[in-house]
Order: structure tokens, then sequence, then C-alpha cells
């Protein structure tokens, strides 16, 4: 009886350790960005029931997830974003924290969607958000998180823009013009870019809009500058809406990220609950899905049953990302990479233990204290073929524990880099990297 071979599921990856050391470099990289700017890492589930993502997108979201009941009959989903956590654990514990607060999280997520480029089925995520101020300053201080997390990358402001626009400025527009139920035509302006002129005209008047409505709107969404929107709208909370995202902007090139920053009202964001600024994070040519989106949603807690609470935030998925950073060649080597590897020409296993142990004891005071990586056979062989695997293990240094040449207290040992051999102790040997 043949056995079939076991499968991956679609829309989902393995991670063997070449391919999951780009991956920690991705999230040691988000990491020490969102620390930099006073950010605490927060976990939640990987899932939830399934009410509280009806109950912030509605019933048409359960096609876009993983769900199933569980032994107690509950209705369950495996998260497919981490924004509604966020808000339970906020309405949870509303009154004991201290507001205003930086959090950011590394989710991995499920979405049950067509897997294609950019878009997987199973993926991580970073999340950053913060709690508790309307302040546009929340906005700018994500915005130079984003443009200081893509130059740690590697790549250059010119190569990527956060794209930014305001549902804030866009509702008042709506009701400048005349247009009904404005909850119907957001999804369709979602899709304005993707889905061509004539199919964007018939889904807006779907929607209830005039052919003059239509035209107008799209003519609003092509602006491409502040002043060139302020002729088209006339409204006090337009007005004011223009104001923040002028403020926005100074603010961050006051910073020096006025470079990374653009108006690009053709963005909307499709979920409901975003209610002020929205932005979305492209390469400079858009090839590409976005990097990042987010925006602000002062709502969101009180249409999940808690106190209103103001938030503003952003994702940034790993697929997108690792796709650009190798387009530009941006990506680390795959490869192991240890300090040292012990050898013994006799194969003294307890004297190769005893002396991996002294080497990775010694701490490293390029890494702030953290201890080296070592290496070592973990059964006899010849010194060839230790030394094969030191070289598999892009070892920088072999250690050689009964060296002829080291005196008591020392050992003969070899930086794989040049070829060069030495003679030394511990010190001198940490101090060769």
């Amino acid at each position: 009886m043949s056995i079939s071979i076991p499968q991956l599921p679609k829309g989902t990856r393995d991670f063997y350790p070449e391919a999951e050391r780009i991956q920690n470099y991705i999230f040691d990289t988000w990491r020490s960005v969102a620390e930099s700017f006073a950010y605490e890492e927060y976990e939640g589930p990987m899932f939830e029931h399934l009410e509280l993502y009806t109950g912030k997108s509605g019933e048409e979201i359960v096609s876009q997830l993983y769900n199933f009941k569980d032994k107690g009959d509950r209705e369950i989903a495996l998260r497919p974003e981490m924004t509604p956590t966020l808000a339970r654990l906020v309405i949870q514990k509303a009154r004991e924290l201290k507001k205003p607060f930086k959090w950011f999280s590394m989710p991995r997520l499920f979405r049950y969607e067509k897997a294609q480029k950019g878009r997987l089925r199973e993926f991580f995520q970073l999340n950053m958000d913060i709690i508790g101020t309307e302040s546009i300053y929340a906005e700018a201080d994500l915005m130079a998180a984003i443009a200081t997390m893509l130059r740690k990358f590697g790549l250059k402001d010119g190569e990527f823009a956060i794209g930014v626009s305001s549902r804030k400025l866009l509702a008042t527009y709506l009701e400048e013009i005349g247009a009904p139920n404005p909850a119907l035509v957001y999804p369709v302006l979602d899709r304005r870019l993707k889905i061509g002129p004539e199919a964007f005209a018939k889904a807006l008047a779907d929607a209830g809009l005039s052919e003059d409505q239509v035209k107008k709107l799209d003519d609003f969404m092509s602006c491409k500058s502040i002043e060139e929107v302020k002729t088209k709208v006339h409204s006090e909370n337009a007005t004011a809406a223009l104001a923040e995202i002028e403020d926005l902007f100074a603010t961050l090139t006051a910073a020096g990220y006025g470079e990374c920053v653009n108006l690009d009202l053709s963005i909307v964001r499709g979920l409901a609950y975003y209610t002020g600024i929205v932005f979305e994070v492209f390469d400079k040519g858009k090839s590409m899905r976005a990097i990042a989106g987010g925006g602000r949603y002062d709502s969101l807690t009180e249409k999940l049953g808690g106190e209103r609470i103001p938030g503003v935030g952003f994702g940034m998925g790993d697929v997108v990302l690792a796709d650009l950073l190798a387009e530009h060649n941006l990506l680390p080597s795959p490869k192991q990479s240890v300090d040292f590897y012990i050898a013994s020409f006799t194969n003294d296993m307890k004297k190769v233990f005893e002396t991996a142990q002294v080497f990775r004891s010694a701490s490293s005071s390029k890494e702030g204290g953290k201890p080296f990586s070592v290496a070592h056979p973990l059964a006899a062989m010849k010194m060839g073929k230790q030394l094969d695997q030191a070289n598999y293990q892009g070892a920088k240094i072999v250690v050689y524990v009964d060296g002829s040449k080291a005196a008591a207290g020392e050992f003969e040992y070899k930086d794989m880099r040049t070829g060069e051999m030495f003679v030394g102790n511990t010190e001198a040997i940490v101090a060769r990297l």
C-alpha cells in the first residue's frame, strides 16, 4: 500500500532554518525600531470569538475567515487582523490603562482568501498603535516609525512613499456633493485604481451617485496637492481636515521625513471603522501591494461595546516586505553563521564540551554581552570532516582543544575568514572576533 506524502496547506509556508533566519531578521528590525520609539510589545490569542469580527465588519467578513465551532459549541475564528484584539484588550482594562499609550505586536494572522503574490492565507504582521489621543502627532509618530524602519532595512527615501489621505476630508466632500449613503461608497472608492474607470463609474452609480457626482468625486480623488484640494472644497469641516494634513506634513518635514510622505486621496482603506487620517505605504512605482496601511479608528472600542477611546495604528505584512527587500537585494544571507567551532584532533569529546562552554560563556562586547554562538562535533570524526562542518556552519574561528603548539591555558586556532593560524588564550581568541 502506497503512503501519500504530506502536503503543505495552500497559502502557507514552511520555514526551514535558512528561511527562518530571514524571518528573524525582519522580526528583529521591526522590534528594535518599535522599541526605539518607546512602543511596548503585547500579544493576544490566535483565535477569538467570531462576534469580535462580525461586530466590527459585519457578517460578510465570515467568508474571509477560518472559523469553526469548538467543543463547547462556541463560534470561533482564527484572527485575520490584530486591531479587534487590541480593542478588546483596551475595553477590558479601559480605566486601568494610563493613556495615551503606544503598543506593538507581531502576530501570526490567517485569512481565507485566494493565495497569490504578496498575499498568503497565513502570514505575520507588525502592528503599531497609539491609544488614547486624538492628536495628529500620533499619526506623525507612527509614520516616522515606518520611515525609520524602511530606512533601517536599507531602502532609500526615493524607493518608498507613505501616501496620506483623510476619511474625514472625504466624508465632508461626499456631504458637499450630496452623495447618498457614504457607507456604500467607501468600498467602491477603495477599489478605484483596481477596477478601471468604467467599472468604477458603474459601481458608484449602483451606490446611488449621479453622473455629475461621479465625475466630481473622481476629480477630487485625483488631486495631488493640498492647494489643489482647497479649490474643490468649501465647508468648514473640510478646511479643518485639510489643516490637519498640513500640520502632519509640516511635522514630518521638520523631523526629516518630508521626502517620505505625499498626499494621495486615492487611498480610502475599505474597513468601515476608520474615522480620520488613513495611509498606505508603497514602493515608489506601486509595482507591489501596499507594504503597510492603517489609519485612525476613534470609534472602534465604542462599536465593540466599550466606551469611546480614540486610536490610530497600522499593520505591515512580512510577505510584501520580504518581496520588496529581495527585489532591492537587501535581505541578509540565509546561511548559518557561528562565532566558534571547537575541534579536536584526538576526538576528546569531554574537552570539546568543556571548551565550548568556556567560549559560550565569554561575553561579547560588540553585542552587549550576548553569548557567542559555538558549534562542535557530536561524534568522533576525522579533522577534515570537522573542518567541513565548520565551513558549512559558517564558523568564523576554529579552536583546536588539543593542538601540539599550544601551551597550558592556550589554544591553537584558525581564523576561517583569512585562513591564518594563531595561538592564544580565550581572551585573545575572543578579541580576534
